[in-house]
């Protein structure tokens, strides 16, 4: 055995046996790693694909995506290679994906990120309103869309000669009106004066300057009474609410008959 290591150190020692065995080393190597990449280059990768045509902003639903094996010559650019990636996500707002076409991540974007996403979530019957924010209305911009507020009513007499008033509308003018007029609304959307989602790009540090819900017919013209009310100077104030942590958010309602009868005796609204 010891014979076996001496002449084994010796043959080592060797520098022309050294350079031989670096050589052929070097060679394995190469060899491994050019196999690798050739194998690489021709073994087929399993991609999905869509197998119908999708149109522009309409979400992929499962039915949508079925997937094949192509070469890796052919995922060049941002292809998806995910099925988890493209299902319940939708096609974006400029873009129709062929049939038989592989999904690029531009062309597949989150509900958010479409230009009319809020479209998409309200109920049937219901109205949308835009209500016009600032960084202060919004709580510090914490007013996110899926959290609940109540809409609350502030009204002050519009005094334009004292000496004319009757002794009612005297008497109204020294009282500010300030109440609860509807309960549990969702917000549907936040955005700033561009009508970008505030949220969408949080580096971009967007202002709020609407948030957008929906509220049944009724409601919305009640909203929109007291907005253009002339002799009153009226604030339609938003309070956030828990009702978003709750197994089941209560029912969008109106929270005060008296203010509702005061609007509607204040005002009119002509029918179509």
């Amino acid at each position: 055995m010891g014979n076996l290591t001496t002449s084994f150190k010796k043959f080592m020692q060797n520098k022309n046996t050294v350079t031989v065995v670096g050589v052929i080393a070097a060679i394995f190597v190469l060899y491994i790693a050019y196999t690798m990449r050739i194998n690489r280059a021709i073994n087929p990768v399993v991609v999905p694909y869509a197998s119908e045509q999708i149109p522009a902003g309409t979400q992929i639903t499962e039915a949508m995506v079925d997937t094949r094996e192509v070469p890796p010559s052919m995922l060049q650019g941002d292809v998806i290679r995910t099925k988890s990636d493209i299902i319940d996500k939708y096609s974006a707002a400029d873009v129709v994906i062929p049939e038989g076409s592989l999904f690029y991540k531009r062309a597949v974007v989150e509900k958010e990120q479409l230009p009319a996403n809020i479209i998409l979530d309200y109920p049937k019957g219901y109205v949308l309103y835009n209500l016009p924010v600032n960084i202060a209305a919004t709580y510090g911009n914490s007013v996110y869309p899926g959290n609940y507020i109540d809409i609350w009513l502030k009204a002050v007499y519009k005094v334009a000669d004292e000496d004319k008033l009757t002794a009612e509308e005297r008497a109204n003018a020294n009282k500010i009106m300030y109440g609860k007029l509807i309960s549990n609304i969702q917000v549907l959307a936040v955005k700033d004066a561009s009508g970008r989602p505030v949220f969408q790009n949080i580096d971009e540090n967007r202002t709020p300057s609407m948030i957008v819900f929906a509220v049944p017919e009724e409601y919305y013209v009640l909203l929109s009474k007291a907005s253009y009310m002339r002799t009153y100077s009226t604030d339609i104030v938003l309070v956030p609410t828990n009702e978003s942590v709750k197994d089941e958010p209560g029912e969008l309602e109106i929270s005060s008959e008296q203010l509702k009868e005061w609007i509607n005796k204040n005002t009119y609204w002509t029918e179509n």
